[in-house]
């Protein structure tokens, strides 16, 4: 079995985010790191909006990012430490809009490992050098320079290694442009290591480290060490060096360590300020618990400077420092806002602050105030006695602030992101809809929601109106070529013509020159400053002064179809002729003298726009009858002559042709494409070659039910066809490439470009007798989302068989539950103390839940209708219960009658894994499955992380115990169980009398439940231990799964032996033959393996497209999807797989990482091809491209349309 791994959704999750100038122009993006991928954002100052200008893999694991400037440069560079042994530095390429590695320096062994630096990297503010650390001893210093061409340049590495030292963190600190200074937050654990006691362990000091780069001796020195707050977590780096122009100091230099519960500056030579983290005013509040800042940024204005410092629980603290000179006199902290928990901030100079949300979609927020001039308390150091260090080793007194919605602030943007993905399903269960949707449970804590995706793009509709009819057909037009918008809308019924003037309002006017009393066939604003209408019994031009020039079709014939551009003019009688105009110089519009006979009914035409700078376009595309497309020549040497021919399997119902940039056929220049489309739903497009008229590289796709119409439109700026059948299209560039993505939309029966004030990139449709103003908002998206909110983290969900609901779990672990949290406000209320409710009541998908002690939970079970999109029912657990598991279960003992089953425990803690008891409730369903009622709760001796129907009972994994249980009167019977299992069982799959179970650490085991005996019995195991976190059945004697390193597997069972097995009706056989390995008698074998470089949550068979083959969908951790796609023939295989092994040569890893040893990261990649890396072969330059295809005894057009059918007939995107 060989198995193409592409992915659908990219990881959205963001570990880390710079920002800079990185294109040289006078605007800074920001660069985000989504683990294995970069991205490159751009943010419209005037509209607040961030795009997406350049996304790629880089296929390997990115551990930090930084970014820098030579001193006097105008350019930034991104520096990544990453999981390849090597420091890279890349420079955003404008003009190909692209990556460019300029530095690949190695250092080390590759993998994230303890002693080999890419963990931390810090820059010396005037970028100097920079500094590369790993989580422990290893340090590297590189002296970054320019030489004569002003090529940017890097030295050899120079060490700063300290043995036996873990690294918190490292810093450059500002010194202006004396040595380049760095800190580092660092442990000694040598005498830890020797001492038994854990005496020394107790009294281990962290230190913080001053190293200083010397650039005149050329190496890194130790200068100053001196031990801090032993909680300390995180260095800001603050300004400092004194301006070349003035004595003025930028500022006093040193670092802000940031610890629980305080913020201590720090320098060298210089007195200590300490201040305390300011913490929530809240009745619930835990006072014992310690409060930690997660993320920082410092913003230097002109003169000023100042940071945001954000804690654990999302709140944002203004930092300022008073000083003169280089003299601290006062550190102070005030509250700013609440956002969600970030990875990291960024301040932007045009006044926006990027949030890159730990869990969940990224915002992008506009600063309305400062936070100066607002009444909140500031807390100062100089209210302590010597600055807050009297004591250093005791806390100070807590200060507090009461939270309050967004002041400072204001949202401007929002980034979905899927992160983390912890279940998904794919059903199709939305109506009218012919492909499936995937259904994910995302988020953590108060800010989860269920997510449902689709594939399309998002449609925003502006303007919906009732017409007084069904029209046919939908037009805008301007009135002159130099207008900037649209003046008429105009609908054609199957009697007459309405027009529709835009303006303030838009309604109906008559004196536009138009014939009202026909429909229309085409219209065209022609020339400079003229209109075209085409009627079934002629053409009527007509001219800025009103005047009208007609054409009448022949006695006895009518027009049946018509195409135009701004200068030509085709139209087919219903004799099967062809009558072709043009306009001339004087803009009179000219017929050529000879008609062109077909000899077939003229079903569909098609004319290109002119392109620049020239008279006409030279081809013309007709679809006839006969099944056929012509191309017939529109040049004045050979007019209406047939240049080509096409068969077809239908007739054609319409045919565009459009210039379109493909960066995959040709880098430098539009290509011409024919899009065809037919009436059984298939649209075929080609490519015209522009020299001599021949039409190749004909690619076909299944598009719908109805005929197809397709229409030339223009989306931002450039153009784009529209394809309406059952569903509408939308082929469009995004990025240089082009894509076609369904809208999700109504279905559309004509469709226009619109342009006006308020809608100047729009797109006008009419369904059924609706007339529909919209926008497609953001290109390049393959998924849209619609969410539901949820109140905790979900942990699983299952859907009914019959009623399309879905029953979800969800728990928080350190949060109260709503039932305990009522209780103790209740009782507190009682006592008479004052509860301050505007506190109470803050929405807590903004300001997250209040921290309980460890062991505490939150929990509930939800009903959810997905086709609403809303909430059914809730019921919360209270008793510190928190729901793990669920199964629905048709129990045979009571007529097979569906209960739901789930698997809650009691105090439960997570490490090491205990709890006061573990309980199975069952419900019976109520009104239809709206409503749940509890039968009976069954207590138990662990947690049920796992339940399954089986054979009309429950199967269900307790702990390391596999349990088969039957409902009874009271509570539910145990009938049989096995206790084999060596951690906890996670994952529960069957067929027939078989179960598969997935154990935490010990992979997949094959058990069989032999009836006569009563014998539950494990025949089968995996011959080496896998950290299982999902798995399904492939077929009955294979099982796909994803394990907790990021990698997919498919392990089979000999044939043989499961036929031996299920002979055997007592089990006897099983019993009595020896195990292999300390296991079971028998071993499955792997057939393929692959690193997929994120921690799958779910793992399922479905087929994605209507007849299309069956796949594996998996969702991970971090928000990818993605297939892995069976090949169907051995010659795939070969293809492929060779195609792969010349990109592997060709696509260098961004990071420096060898693509084998990627994907084979932890055992070696066995019958899997990586789909993202053959992908990449469009991007390729020609001549490669070329060279490639020439290996492969294939055109490049071969090789693309193969990378697309299989992406396209399998997952339809």
């Amino acid at each position: 079995m060989h198995l193409y791994n592409l992915t659908l959704q990219p990881p959205t999750a963001t570990s880390q985010a710079i920002v800079g100038n990185f294109s040289g122009a006078r605007e800074q993006e920001i660069i985000i790191s989504h683990g294995t991928r970069l991205e490159l954002l751009r943010a419209d100052k005037n509209t607040g909006k961030l795009s997406t200008v350049i996304a790629s893999d880089v296929f390997g694991q990115i551990r930090s990012l930084a970014s820098f400037r030579l001193t006097g440069g105008t350019k930034d560079y991104a520096i990544v430490g990453s999981d390849s042994g090597r420091i890279i530095i890349l420079d955003y390429d404008p003009k190909t809009s692209s990556f460019v590695k300029l530095h690949e320096e190695t250092f080390g062994k590759s993998g994230a490992r303890r002693i080999v630096p890419g963990q931390y990297l810090a820059t010396d503010p005037k970028g100097r050098s920079v500094m590369i650390s790993a989580m422990e001893k290893s340090k590297l210093v590189y002296i970054l320079n320019r030489d004569t061409a002003a090529n940017l340049t890097i030295s050899s590495p120079l060490e700063a290694h300290k043995p036996s030292a873990i690294i918190h963190h490292i810093v450059g600190v500002d010194v202006g442009f004396e040595n380049p200074m760095y800190a580092a937050l660092e442990v000694d654990y040598a005498e830890s290591d020797q001492d038994p006691t854990g005496e020394a362990f107790k009294n281990a000091e962290k230190m913080l480290t001053y190293y200083e780069l010397d650039l005149g001796l050329n190496h890194v020195v130790r200068k100053w060490s001196e031990p801090t707050d032993p909680r300390a977590n995180l260095l800001v780096q603050v300004p400092g060096g004194q301006l070349a122009s003035s004595d003025r100091f930028d500022g006093p230099s040193g670092v802000l360590i940031c610890c629980e519960d305080h913020i201590i500056y720090r320098h060298m030579d210089a007195p200590q300020h300490r201040v305390s983290i300011p913490r929530r005013k809240h009745p619930l509040e835990d006072p014992k618990r310690g409060c930690l800042i997660v993320a920082a940024v410092m913003h230097k204005m002109k003169g000023a400077f100042f940071f945001l410092l954000q804690s654990e629980d999302g709140d944002l603290f203004k930092v300022t420092i008073e000083h003169e000179d280089e003299e601290v006199k006062a550190l102070k902290i005030k509250y700013f806002d609440t956002v969600p928990v970030a990875t990291s901030l960024c301040i932007l100079k045009t006044g926006f602050l990027f949030v890159v949300s730990e869990f969940g979609n990224h915002y992008f927020y506009q600063f309305q105030h400062l936070g100066d001039a607002d009444d909140e308390p500031e807390f100062s150091s100089t209210s302590y006695p010597s600055f807050g260090m009297a004591e250093p080793f005791v806390p100070l007194p807590h200060v507090h602030f009461r939270p309050r919605t967004l002041l400072n602030l204001a949202l401007a943007d929002e980034m979905e992101s899927l992160d983390p993905i912890l279940d998904a399903k794919v059903l199709n269960l939305l109506p009218n809809s012919d492909a499936p949707q995937i259904f994910a449970a995302c988020g953590r804590g108060a800010r989860s929601s269920m997510r449902i995706l689709r594939h399309g793009l998002d449609v925003e509709e502006s303007v919906s109106s009732e017409l007084p009819g069904i029209p046919n057909a939908v037009w805008t037009t301007k009135k002159r070529e130099d207008d900037p918008y649209d003046s008429y809308i105009i609908l054609s019924f199957v009697n007459g013509t309405l027009v529709l003037s835009i303006g303030e309002t838009i309604e109906e006017v008559q004196d536009t020159g138009f014939l009202s009393s026909a429909p229309t066939l085409a219209v065209q604003q022609i020339g400079a400053d003229a209109l075209l209408q085409v009627h079934p019994h002629g053409i009527r031009h007509v001219l800025v002064d009103r005047r009208v020039n007609e054409w009448r079709a022949p006695q006895g014939k009518t027009i049946v179809c018509a195409t135009t551009n701004k200068r030509q003019v085709v139209v087919a009688l219903s004799s099967a002729e062809l009558v072709y105009f043009e306009l001339d110089l004087d803009g009179q519009l000219n017929e050529y003298q000879d008609r062109k006979a077909m000899g077939s009914t003229v079903l569909a035409l098609s004319v290109g726009e002119v392109p620049e700078g020239r008279q006409r376009t030279p081809y013309l595309a007709v679809g006839c009858e006969d099944q056929t497309v012509r191309i017939i020549s529109l040049d004045p040497e050979s007019t209406l002559e047939t240049i080509s021919l096409q068969a077809l399997t239908a007739p054609p119902s319409s045919i565009c042709i459009a210039d379109m940039l493909d960066a995959s056929i040709n880098k430098a220049q539009p290509t011409m494409f024919v899009n065809i489309g037919l009436q059984n739903g298939v649209l075929l497009r080609t490519v015209l070659d522009p020299i001599n008229g021949q039409l190749t590289d004909t690619r076909t796709r299944f598009l719908g039910t109805r005929p197809i119409k397709l229409i030339r439109v223009l989306i931002q700026k450039n153009p784009a066809i529209l394809a309406l059948s059952s569903r509408s299209w939308l082929n469009y560039t995004h990025h240089n490439l082009m894509h076609f993505t369904p809208l999700i939309f109504e279905n559309l029966d004509y469709a226009w470009s619109f342009s006006a004030e308020l809608s100047p990139e729009g797109l006008i449709g009419i369904a059924g007798s609706v007339l529909r103003i919209f926008q497609v908002p953001k290109l390049g998206m393959k998924l849209k989302q619609d969410s539901i909110p949820l109140s905790y983290t979900p942990r699983k969900f299952i859907t009914h068989p019959s009623n399309n609901y879905f029953y979800l779990v969800e728990g928080d672990h350190r949060v109260t539950g709503e039932i305990a949290a009522k209780k103790k406000l209740d009782e507190m209320r009682a006592q008479g103390k004052k509860i301050d409710e505007e506190v109470i009541n803050l929405p807590s998908d903004q300001f997250g839940r209040i921290k309980a002690p460890s062991g505490t939970w939150a929990s509930g079970i939800r009903i959810i209708d997905p086709v609403e999109a809303k909430t059914v029912a809730w019921y919360p657990l209270d008793g510190n219960e928190a729901a793990f598991s669920l199964a629905i279960v048709p129990f045979s003992a009571r007529n097979n009658e569906l209960h739901l089953v789930v698997g809650t425990a009691a105090d439960t803690t997570v490490s090491p894994r205990t709890c006061s008891s573990g309980f199975l409730r069952t419900y019976k369903f109520n009104e239809d499955g709206t409503g749940l009622e509890l039968i009976h709760k069954t207590e138990i001796d662990d947690v049920p992380l796992a339940l399954l129907a089986f054979q009309g009972r429950l199967v269900a994994g307790v702990g390391k115990a596999l349990r088969i249980y039957d409902i009874g009167k009271k509570k539910m019977l145990r009938k049989v169980e096995n206790k084999s299992f060596s951690t906890a069982i996670v994952t529960l799959a069957t067929q027939g009398s078989r179960i598969l179970v997935g154990d935490m650490q010990e992979s997949i085991a094959f058990a069989v439940y032999k009836a006569p005996e009563n014998r539950l019995l494990v025949f089968a195991d995996d011959s080496q231990p896998r950290w299982i976190t999902a798995a399904t059945m492939v077929d009955y004697n294979t099982v796909a799964c994803g394990d907790r390193f990021g990698n997919v597997f498919v392990n089979r069972l000999d044939p043989k032996v499961s036929d031996q097995v299920d002979d055997d009706p007592t089990g006897a056989g099983i019993l009595h033959e020896k195990g292999q390995f300390m296991g079971a008698p028998h071993k499955t074998r792997m057939l393929s393996h692959f690193h997929i470089g994120d921690i799958i949550t779910s793992i399922q068979k479905v087929s994605m497209v209507a007849g299309g083959r069956e796949i594996l969908l998996y969702t991970c951790l971090n928000g990818t999807v993605g297939i892995l796609v069976p090949f169907v023939s051995k010659e795939d295989v070969d293809f492929i797989s060779t195609l792969e092994q010349h990109m592997r040569t060709e696509q260098n890893s961004l990071v420096g990482r060898d693509h084998l040893s990627w994907r084979g990261y932890y055992v070696p990649v066995k019958a899997v091809v990586d789909g993202d890396l053959c992908e990449g072969f469009a991007r390729l330059p020609g001549a490669k491209q070329s060279a490639i295809a020439g290996e492969l005894d294939r055109t490049i057009g071969e090789v693309l349309k193969k990378l697309e059918q299989l992406r396209v007939t399998t997952s339809g995107f």
